[in-house]
This record gives C-alpha cells, sequence and structure tokens, in this order.
C-alpha cells in the first residue's frame, strides 16, 4: 500500500474469508476528508443483521499540498482499495452543512465527488448515508457521540477494542448501515418481484 494508508492494526482487523451464504462482495464504507479519509469494509453474514470486518484504514492526505493534489492522492489510493476488494457497493457518508462551518461542507464536497465519481465509473451501486441516520441506527440515537458510535462498532463486529482513530469507526459504522439498507432493498425486491 501507500505510505500514505494505513490499515487498522492485525489484532483489530483480519481478512475475513467471505462466507458462502453471504453477499457478492463486501460493501465499502466511506468516511469522506481532505486531510483523512476512513474506509472501512464489512460483509454480510447468514444470520440477519450481522457483519463481519474485512478490512479498515485511513489515507492520510498531506494538508500542504494543494487540494487538486489531494484529490489525485485520494482517487489513486481508493482505485487501490477498489481493486484489492472489489466491492459491489458503496456507502458514503452525505454531506451536512454546519451553520458555524459552511467552508468544511465546502471542502468535504470535493472529497466526496472523487469517490462518488469513481464508485459511478466502476459500475458501483451507491447508498448515500445521513450521519444522524448511521448513529440512530447503531446507538438508538441520532445525537450519539464519537464514543458511543465506536463502541457500537466494535460490538457489531465483535472486535476486540474500539477501532481508532474516528474517521475509521466513522467509516465501518457508515459501511454497516450500508450493509443493512442494501440487504433490506434486496429483500423488498425479492418480495416485489415474488408479489407478481
Amino acid at each position: 500500500m501507500m505510505d500514505h494508508m494505513e490499515t487498522a492494526a492485525k489484532s483489530l482487523v483480519s481478512r475475513a474469508r467471505r462466507p458462502r451464504s453471504s453477499p457478492p462482495g463486501p460493501i465499502l464504507g466511506i468516511d469522506p476528508g481532505l486531510q483523512r479519509t476512513g474506509y472501512g469494509l464489512v460483509v454480510g453474514l447468514p444470520r440477519p443483521e450481522a457483519c463481519q470486518l474485512v478490512e479498515a484504514g485511513l489515507i492520510r492526505l498531506d494538508p500542504r499540498q494543494p487540494i487538486e493534489q489531494r484529490l489525485v492522492e485520494l482517487e489513486r489510493s481508493l482505485t487501490q482499495v477498489l481493486d484489492s476488494h472489489r466491492p459491489a457497493v458503496l456507502a458514503c457518508e452525505q454531506l451536512y452543512a454546519h451553520y458555524k462551518h459552511p467552508r468544511t461542507a465546502i471542502i468535504m464536497a470535493h472529497a466526496r465527488g472523487v469517490i462518488l465519481a469513481l464508485a459511478a465509473r466502476r459500475g458501483l451501486a451507491i447508498i448515500n448515508v445521513a450521519a444522524t441516520h448511521v448513529k440512530k441506527h447503531l446507538t438508538g440515537s441520532g445525537r450519539a457521540g464519537k464514543a458511543q458510535v465506536q463502541r457500537a462498532v466494535a460490538a457489531t463486529l465483535h472486535l476486540p477494542c474500539a477501532p481508532e482513530p474516528d474517521d475509521v469507526s466513522d467509516a465501518l459504522a457508515v459501511a454497516i448501515c450500508g450493509l443493512r439498507m442494501h440487504a433490506a432493498d434486496l429483500r423488498a425486491a425479492g418480495a416485489a418481484e415474488g408479489a407478481c
């Protein structure tokens, strides 16, 4: 992997063997940023709502570089992840604009645009997930703090400790939520097909 990419420690992340009756590939969750972009891959298990960690990591981008260079590096690094794991679905955190920090939303939109364009070029299904929806789905509260989300991710994936940094746990939370949303969509499509 490139120098600016980090994968979580081996005690936390092991490459999981794909269960026979799971979806065709892992779902990639992304927490976009122009300094740090977290990514996490999870795969569904035969039990409802169950999933397993495949890999998680962090893409660090040099804040001293111009935005356009960071976007190029982000695309290269994500291409490496996509080539390694071949997910069929990408779940990405939606933008939200906090009135005190509109510049942050604008800067994040650059990273998100590169991520979505890369996914679309590869024909991946794209699931956009609001951060409040992810928090509510995992913890029961749309206002949950970072520590709560980390604990919920660790519990859901049966990890020995909470994933760090926040960018990685947020990406895994997005992946888990995206996996469950995708599974629900597939069930609904199957039910609609059966009703015809």
